[in-house]
């Protein structure tokens, strides 16, 4: 998340036209599938945007698996970044996406001024961006975690991607970031430098655990990977309102993020029982982090993984269930 500010996504290349589009790892493509009042039973078929990060893919396969399980729907997973699946509302290519990381500037366009979406509230997770290192840095150099001190840390940071200037690690560039404002603004002498993926921030991490190597990056929670490995926060500027109102003057760090659901317009007044699972929807970190820690570090299908945890959880499923 990751989520996760409004500008998660603000490095996606401008908003890509539907139907040309982008999948970040082989689903169903906008433009490829739109809604279907028919399908089986009443629910017909779901569309369901999927970001790429196994947080939402938890939550995506659990509901999808309710969804088709108990309500008889069609579900068709889109693998797609965030920003693109907001602009699938509108035609009905897109019905949910389930785990939003604030994008004010989303929701003015497409729920304040286009009416093409609307929010159904919290999922209940709180989602948390910041700056991490691995514990054995933390531990050695206790001081590193004020961000005032990076920099007399910066030259142990440096890569060949990073040159000169310490590394910063992000992951996959379609995430919500403010790190190159963060670093230009508070004057910082590290250069920001893309993973690629959250796989691939995983591993990066794990590594440096493991052979004591220096990395400081992004990350994000809820996320399984801090029962591996706990890593550690460092302190930016207090978080204050409208601090980070102008993405290229952000000095202050992330704000917890009250992570909601949005829908089409379109599919909330569908009459479809899958809107009522989708709005009733609510879950813990807890919650998310067991089934994505099945998907990434089992190996489970998601399918297996959802079947696992909604085994486990019967009553939580029922409260999400529409009722007669």
């Amino acid at each position: 998340m990751t989520g996760r500010t409004g500008q998660w996504h603000s490095s996606v290349a401008g908003m890509a036209v539907l139907g040309l589009a982008l999948t970040a790892c082989g689903g169903a493509k906008v433009g490829e599938e739109a809604a279907d009042a028919g399908g089986p039973g009443k629910c017909g078929t779901l569309n369901l945007a999927v970001s790429p990060w196994v947080g939402y893919e938890a939550n995506a396969a659990v509901v999808a698996r309710v969804a088709e399980k108990e309500l008889g729907c069609k579900v068709v997973k889109k693998d797609l970044k965030a920003e693109i699946s907001w602009q699938g509302f509108e035609t009905g290519e897109v019905d949910v996406v389930l785990e939003n990381w604030g994008h004010e500037d989303l929701k003015k366009k497409y729920i304040t001024r286009q009416k093409t979406a609307v929010s159904l509230g919290s999922t209940g997770n709180k989602g948390i961006i910041g700056w991490y290192i691995p514990p054995w840095i933390a531990k050695e150099h206790p001081d590193i975690t004020d961000w005032k001190n990076l920099d007399k840390y910066a030259s142990r940071f440096r890569t060949s991607e990073s040159g000169a200037k310490g590394q910063l690690l992000d992951g996959d560039p379609s995430y919500q970031t403010n790190d190159e404002s963060l670093v230009k603004n508070l004057k910082l002498d590290f250069k920001v430098v893309y993973a690629g993926s959250e796989t691939a921030l995983i591993q990066a991490f794990r590594d440096a655990e493991k052979n004591r190597k220096w990395v400081i990056g992004y990350f994000y929670e809820p996320q399984w990977f801090f029962s591996e490995v706990p890593l550690v926060h460092i302190d930016l500027p207090e978080h204050t309102p409208g601090c980070d109102a102008d993405p290229a003057k952000v000095a202050c760090d992330y704000p917890v993020f009250d992570l909601d659901k949005i829908v089409s317009t379109r599919f909330a007044k569908s009459g479809s029982p899958a809107y009522d699972l989708v709005k009733n929807f609510r879950w813990t970190n807890d919650d998310q982090n067991t089934v994505a820690k099945y998907i990434a570090l089992d190996k489970m299908t998601p399918e297996a993984a959802a079947e696992k945890w909604i085994d486990a959880n019967p009553e939580k499923v029922e409260a999400w269930l529409p009722r007669p």
